[in-house]
């Protein structure tokens, strides 16, 4: 057994000595709902019930940079997240959440900067210093163009917008994680353990090295970066994944990058539970699923973590299986016994074997996306999508022979009708958002607006950092999708090859 120990380099064993003895793991649950209204009210429960830490979820048009009223926000509208158009409207979904208190994680990536600008506008409104807010914006554009599509503009741009908030909250806001480097949805689309963790880590070198491009210094920014991962069903294979993560970014930043501080060497994370091991068949198995997969980023050494609940496979979850979600982790904080010892599966063979075999294969694949000129040339070049594509296609053939077993999909079936409660989209929600949002563009200054976003135009055609202008915006009224407008006039918009 390895006579390393948690909180030294390369942290395999944890990032802090003590981990969960000293402080347990956030407990995050991700929410957004049809209306901002209803989104804070489900965010003031989870709080009160024992919730330390927000997640939103925005809408599909928010996330693509179209305000409410858009023609391409037709039926989308708050169906998998809030929309929000407005500093009007962040300013409903976070009345009397206390923003100086509460870490909030916002997952957003091609509009992360307009939606970090409301964030910051709300707080200072209400009288918060931007130096105590803590949070996290996802901010990870490179993974939308090989896994969720959310994107807008082409790699090189977003990439300068991704840095341009890396410059302003190294200055702005010291306590914010600048961006989140997700391998969560590379694993939903259908990656190996290994593959989620070599693209999401080649990813993390193309923004270190965008950032040191810029000029920024390592040890200033990296102790801010922040890595969101997906909690699969192979158990063990899971928790020697997430040992494997924090020993490969510490080799990376002090071996690539020569980091000194060892801050910069610590591979912080949140984990949710994976939606795509969510069946809408026999929905209560689902409360099983996530409970292993919600004990193996524990037992992994998580920072923060989210618990699916077990309706998602069919809509947005309801109160009810949002607080038994959450519960999971309470049980497992307090009463599972399994946070009185740290990494306690260290020095298990198996555990200790896959580790290391996910660490040696993960290097593999970080290789062959450097010999192909890094993330953005192996995103453009497709290698990265068809390498997941592959991967995806020879499980799903495991699941359709029944080599895979899936618990009440491809065995032990029952065909009765299940009666079940889901959570409904209020159409009548939809119209008040579309109603504020009219009477919140008629009642401004258009002089204002135009001037802002000619201002952030001139800034985009330039080199100048875009956070400050886009603020700029936003206090003149500008809505989203107006910012986002003026940005894809000047970037223009991005069409896979």
């Amino acid at each position: 057994m390895s006579t390393e120990k948690a909180g030294q380099y390369p942290f395999t064993r944890g990032i802090y000595p003590n981990m969960y003895r000293d402080r347990l793991w956030t407990m995050r649950q991700y929410a957004g709902f049809t209306s901002a209204e209803k989104s804070n009210k489900r965010y003031r429960n989870l709080l009160d019930q024992g919730v330390t830490g927000l997640s939103v979820a925005f809408d599909l048009p928010t996330q693509m940079g179209y305000d409410s009223d858009h023609a391409m926000a037709d039926g989308e509208i708050g169906r998998v997240g809030v929309p929000i158009a407005t500093l009007e409207d962040m300013e409903i979904l976070l009345k009397d959440i206390p923003l100086g208190e509460v870490s909030t994680s916002m997952t957003i990536n091609a509009t992360a900067a307009i939606l970090l600008a409301f964030y910051v506008m709300v707080a200072q409104k209400n009288g918060v210093n931007t130096n105590s807010l803590r949070g996290t914006v996802q901010n990870d554009i490179l993974k939308e163009y090989i896994s969720r599509g959310t994107h807008i503009y082409p790699p090189k741009q977003s990439l300068r917008i991704v840095t341009d908030i890396f410059e302003y909250c190294n200055r702005q806001m010291p306590q914010w994680n600048t961006i989140s480097i997700s391998g969560y949805h590379i694993r939903e689309a259908g990656a190996t353990a290994a593959q989620e963790l070599a693209f999401t880590f080649s990813n993390g070198i193309a923004y270190v090295q965008a950032a040191l491009d810029r000029g920024l210094d390592l040890d200033d920014f990296a102790p801010r970066i922040s890595f969101f991962f997906n909690a699969q069903m192979d158990f063990f294979e899971e928790i020697a994944k997430f040992r494997a993560a924090r020993r490969i970014w510490a080799r990376i930043i002090k071996e690539r990058f020569n980091a000194n501080n060892e801050k910069s060497m610590m591979c912080r994370f949140h984990v949710q539970t994976a939606g795509s091991s969510l069946a809408a068949q026999q929905i209560d198995n689902n409360v099983v699923r996530t409970a292993f997969e919600a004990l193996s980023a524990v037992l992994g050494g998580t920072q923060s973590l989210h618990t699916n609940a077990r309706d998602e496979a069919l809509a947005l979850p309801t109160e009810a299986s949002t607080q038994l979600a959450l519960r999971t982790q309470q049980v497992i904080a307090h009463e599972a016994g399994v946070t009185n010892a740290v990494d306690p599966l260290a020095g298990s063979w198996y555990v200790e074997k896959t580790t290391d075999r996910l660490e040696e294969e993960a290097f593999e694949l970080i290789k062959k996306v450097d010999d192909l000129g890094g993330a953005i040339s192996a995103i453009e070049t497709s290698y990265i999508q068809e390498e997941i594509a592959r991967s995806s296609y020879n499980y799903q053939k495991k699941v359709d022979s029944g080599e895979q077993i899936v618990v009440g999909v491809n065995k032990f079936e029952h065909s009765e009708p299940e009666q079940i409660d889901l959570h409904a989209i209020n159409q009548d929600a939809v119209h008040r958002q579309l109603k504020r949002l009219n009477r919140y563009k008629d009642n401004r200054e258009k002089g204002d607006v135009d001037q802002a976003l000619s201002q952030l135009r001139s800034a985009a055609e330039g080199d100048a950092n875009l956070m400050p202008l886009i603020i700029h915006c936003v206090k003149n009224k500008c809505s989203l999708g107006e910012i986002s407008y003026t940005l894809r006039n000047v970037f223009g918009d991005y069409t896979p090859a």
